[in-house]
């Protein structure tokens, strides 16, 4: 089936969290947080597109950079949110790897104020069942930097398994080159 054509809801919900789309108007928010959490997010998310954004200007247009490319199908981003309070906790990712696979990659950080409180892997696990349901994936894979202890858990968390390791394959924020573990996640695993 054309991507074009997958009916894909733009909310959904997990037993604390609910994950939705971005949308106009979410810039100045975004601003806010993206400005808390820069240094946090510097060592492992240097590249991140949230990471240029040096006005609330710069932010409202990536948010609706977001919300045009999951319409367009390029690309689907994701804040997810606390359903007590609707805080931010945290940022989803999902791009498509091979749609002929089908193929996708997930990618993901915590609002610093929420880490380690399980929301990025309860998050993940209901994004997982949004991919394989809904955008129909064979299967998934997630990078992420040896070092990114947090990250490795949530992968292996949510039932990811290592397939590799590529070698100094990103220069980080001080000049020094780091490795990235590759993992993936098969339909047929998929809550075995």
């Amino acid at each position: 089936m054309h991507k074009m054509l997958l009916d894909i809801p733009q909310r959904l919900e997990t037993e604390k969290l609910y994950l939705r789309c971005y949308e106009p108007g979410d810039g100045p928010w975004y601003y806010e947080m993206i400005q808390k959490n820069r240094p946090h997010l510097q060592r492992y998310e240097s590249d991140n597109a949230a990471m240029s954004i040096e006005t609330g200007d710069d932010a409202e247009v990536l948010v609706r950079e977001f919300a045009a490319g999951w319409a367009a199908r390029s690309y689907f981003f994701m804040g997810v949110f606390d359903k007590l309070n609707d805080q931010f906790v945290a940022q989803l990712y999902i791009g498509p790897s091979n749609w002929d696979l089908p193929e996708f990659e997930v990618g993901f950080f915590a609002d610093r104020d929420f880490e380690g409180k399980g929301y990025v892997t309860e998050a993940l696990k209901g994004a997982l069942g949004f991919i394989f349901k809904h955008l129909r994936a064979r299967r998934i894979i997630l990078h992420t930097d040896e070092t990114n202890l947090r990250s490795i858990g949530v992968a292996e968390r949510c039932g990811f398994l290592k397939e590799g390791l590529l070698r100094q394959n990103r220069k980080t924020p001080d000049g020094t080159f780091s490795n990235n573990l590759c993992y993936g996640l098969l339909e047929s695993e998929f809550n075995v």
